[in-house]
């Protein structure tokens, strides 16, 4: 084989592996798995969080909940999203 036409070859093959990684990504992004995961741990720290600031008082302080719960949803929990991604999307 020409060694361009191998080139040709080489090339498709990484642009087919690199979509199906900007696939799965898409799909863990609007996936039920990370939504549940996310509303668990919002969860989880906002009632430790809770048990922690028993006075209603620092309500400033108070509003970090959300915002970690916000960092949460950005950060997508990059080991989750492997796991899930190799166990659980169907894209691969």
């Amino acid at each position: 084989m020409e060694p361009k036409t191998q080139n040709l070859e080489k090339e498709i093959e990484i642009i087919k592996q690199r979509n199906l990684r900007v696939e799965a990504d898409k799909a863990w992004e609007v996936s039920w798995a990370r939504r549940l995961f996310i509303a668990i741990s919002t969860y989880i720290i906002a009632g430790i969080w809770l048990i922690f600031v028993v006075h209603d008082t620092f309500p400033l302080l108070k509003a970090f909940v959300p915002a970690l719960g916000y960092l949460l949803s950005t950060l997508s929990l990059p080991f989750i999203k492997k796991w899930w991604i190799k166990n659980l999307c169907h894209l691969q």
